[in-house]
């Protein structure tokens, strides 16, 4: 119940912020969007079974490479998303709404 509360607690504090300051808004929604794509990411990799290391090893590059795309991922490239939904075995749609 506490962290319910907790919950409820910060999304006033964040409708407020978005409220009261038009730039807040914008920053916050962009920086969600990318902070979803990261966790998006993230949990492909895990309901996939594999590590860090084992994408990275399938891009042939590095595990620090790989955690800066799930926890960066804010400039990452359309190329870079196809390519590690492929090292998933998945593949990548993409959604214009």
């Amino acid at each position: 119940m506490k962290s319910e509360e907790s919950r409820d607690e910060l999304q006033a504090f964040i409708d407020e912020q978005k409220a009261l300051h038009p730039a807040f808004a914008e920053g916050y929604d962009e920086g969600y969007r990318h902070f979803k794509i990261g966790v998006m990411l993230k949990q492909a990799r895990l309901s996939a079974g594999l590590t860090q290391i084992d994408v990275a090893e399938k891009l042939k590059t590095h595990k620090s490479a790989i955690s800066r795309i799930e926890n960066h991922a804010e400039d990452i490239k359309l190329s870079t998303l196809s390519h590690y939904a492929e090292a998933l075995g998945k593949k990548l749609d993409i959604l214009i709404r």
